[in-house]
C-alpha cells in the first residue's frame, strides 16, 4: 500500500489541492502497478511563515522579491 506524503504551504483552493490527490494516486498507480484502492494520500498545509529553504521563510522570500 503507497502512502504519498505532500506538504504544502497553506492558502491553495480546495479544488487544487483535489488535482494533486489525483494526480499522486494515479502516478503511483501507473509507476507501481498498485491498485488504486491501495493508495493513500496526505496532504499537509503548512503556514508560509513555517516553510523555509536555506534559512529563509517563505513569507521573507516573498517579501525581498517586492522590494
Amino acid at each position: 500500500m503507497p502512502i504519498i506524503e505532500a506538504t504544502i504551504t497553506e492558502g491553495r483552493e480546495p479544488e487544487k489541492i483535489r488535482s494533486l490527490i489525483h494526480e499522486l494516486t494515479y502516478a503511483a498507480h501507473r509507476a507501481l502497478d498498485a491498485p488504486l484502492a491501495s493508495v493513500r494520500v496526505i496532504v499537509r498545509e503548512v503556514p508560509p511563515t513555517h516553510f523555509a529553504a536555506a534559512d529563509e521563510t517563505i513569507v521573507e522570500r516573498r517579501a525581498a522579491a517586492q522590494d
